[in-house]
């Protein structure tokens, strides 16, 4: 077991702006990041890119790329050849699930975390998930956040045999996307370096019309931050 003297933590890093804000406050915090990004089989790499960028400018020790292949299972139109639904924020919560979710992911995500927590000895994992703007996925609820420490509680040696529980921490998960945007914003983070949109061009452009760019785009106008997303067709910001 690797230990020292500052406390460290396994942070999910997506290349989005709720994760780069989540690595912010881990460092806050006083936590020692190690991040992790998955290439899961999502429709594009940009995200991957993304994860990269921030973790290079907050100067973390190690960043894992952990490749694991999704669009094997399908399920999600952001992991097979379904079309992305261009609608308003919200639209499609209400309709139900939307297909933008896939099956299982946050529940893999942090199995694999807490996986490598536990070799690296690390005192929490950090995730990004929001419940408040978010498009209506049930595994970015409390109820599941909560569910999964007590699983972490009972299936890790870390937390049976040596009284040292991982702490699944989600910071950000009753905060709107403008309180996200602002809090960020004040610890630094350039969220120019970030990405989320689900069906962007191969440049790399952001859509400007699926759930999670109009939950971005609306989330920094709320905040009065400026949008520093390059949107398809607007050749800078909206």
């Amino acid at each position: 077991m690797i230990t020292d003297e500052k406390s460290r933590a396994v942070v999910l890093l997506s290349g989005g702006l709720d994760s780069a804000t989540t690595l912010a406050i881990a460092i806050r915090e006083g936590y020692e990041p190690f991040a992790l990004t998955f290439g899961y089989g999502q429709r594009h790499a940009h995200e991957v890119d993304a994860a990269r960028r921030i973790a290079a400018a907050f100067g973390v020790r190690r960043h894992l790329v952990l490749e694991i292949d999704l669009r094997a299972i399908g399920g999600s139109a952001l992991t097979a050849d379904t079309p992305v639904p261009k609608g308003g924020p919200g639209e499609c919560a209400a309709a139900g699930i939307p297909v933008t979710y896939v099956p299982a992911r946050n529940t893999i995500f942090l199995a694999l975390a807490l996986g490598w927590a536990e070799v690296l000895g690390a005192a929490g994992i950090f995730i990004g998930v929001n419940a408040v703007d978010y498009s209506g996925y049930p595994d970015c609820r409390p109820e599941f956040i909560r569910a999964f420490q007590e699983l972490a509680n009972l299936a890790t040696k870390a937390a049976v045999e040596d009284a040292r529980p991982i702490a699944i921490r989600a910071p950000l998960i009753e905060m709107t996307k403008a309180g996200i945007i602002r809090l960020g914003s004040g610890l630094g983070v350039d969220y120019a370096l970030t990405t989320s949109c689900y069906d962007p061009t191969l440049e790399g452009l952001a859509c400007g019309a699926c759930d999670s760019c109009r939950l971005r785009r609306r989330g920094f106008e709320e905040a009065g931050v400026p949008d520093p997303t390059r949107y398809a067709g607007a050749g800078t910001t909206s």
